[in-house]
């Protein structure tokens, strides 16, 4: 069942590991979250959910928090953390995407204190690794970047995350809320023009292709106007191991309008409130 918008029944948990995903999403709530007495452990007992999309959630949710590299230890040394990632890596039933998404994860935490070299290096062996064992599923996937005029607030960040989610192909997104960005992680068989669609189709947000031209300089190019055929996603968003070197750090790029830390809080308190009465299934 869905939320309710007034919070009185008891939320599911689907919707618990999504709000707070939704909340990881924003550099300015990382650090609380990870603070919260209630929050990590809460994600980590969501790893082992018998239901695969609040799995899924959970991860992308993990894997927000640990782009802000003040987290990286903390995480890291929480109770149960690695090793939930390793089960849900070495599960047969958890879908192959999935899989991908945990050993990412695993990655940035397990090479938290290497130096960037080792760094590199690692994440580049682990890599192969996956690729070896998931062979032809990995089709290589490419990155389109995003200039998406409207995006200027967190609702509108989730219109957008919304839609993209429905694309089949999509797997993976980071938004730079203050330069109006999304940069997007596609299937190589994908048209960069359908997430032009997917974003027009919010009524209230159009996109364009951020270029970089010959002497460096970045350009945008606006999408044709006609719509694409986009195929719809039915199940978990697919997510493959990234080409380049682990992200910069995006907690530069802090929003624009700013999260509300006060909204943020009370979510908080109520998620680990739930989490705390809810794992006893």
């Amino acid at each position: 069942e869905k939320m309710n918008s007034t919070m009185s029944e008891e939320p599911d948990a689907l919707s618990v590991v999504n709000q707070l995903r939704d909340l990881a999403a924003d550099p300015l709530n990382r650090r609380a979250i990870v603070q919260d007495q209630g929050c990590l452990p809460g994600l980590i007992l969501f790893l082992d959910h018998p239901n695969p999309p609040v799995v899924h959630s959970a991860l992308l949710a993990l894997r927000y928090l640990a782009e802000c590299r003040a987290n990286r230890e903390k995480m890291k040394s929480e109770l149960g953390m690695m090793l939930s990632l390793q089960n849900v890596i070495q599960k047969t039933t958890t879908p192959g995407e999935t899989k991908l998404l945990a050993s990412e994860v695993y990655d940035i935490l397990q090479s938290s204190n290497m130096s960037d070299m080792d760094n590199v290096n690692e994440m580049n062996y682990r890599r192969r690794k996956a690729q070896f064992f998931l062979g032809s599923t990995n089709k290589r996937a490419k990155t389109v970047v995003l200039h998406i005029d409207g995006l200027d607030d967190s609702s509108r960040r989730n219109l957008c995350e919304e839609a993209l989610l429905k694309i089949k192909g999509v797997i993976s997104f980071t938004f730079q809320m203050a330069v109006q960005r999304c940069v997007v992680r596609i299937r190589s068989d994908l048209k960069a023009e359908a997430l032009a669609t997917a974003i027009a189709s919010t009524k209230v947000m159009k996109a364009q292709q951020v270029v970089k031209s010959e002497s460096g300089e970045e350009m945008l190019v606006p999408f044709q106007d006609s719509p694409v055929e986009v195929e719809q996603n039915t199940d978990l968003p697919e997510y493959l191991p990234e080409d380049e070197s682990p992200t910069k750090e995006q907690d530069k790029a802090v929003s624009r309008v700013g999260s509300h830390p006060e909204g943020a809080a009370s979510w908080l308190s109520t998620a680990a409130n739930f989490l705390s009465r809810s794992f006893y299934w």
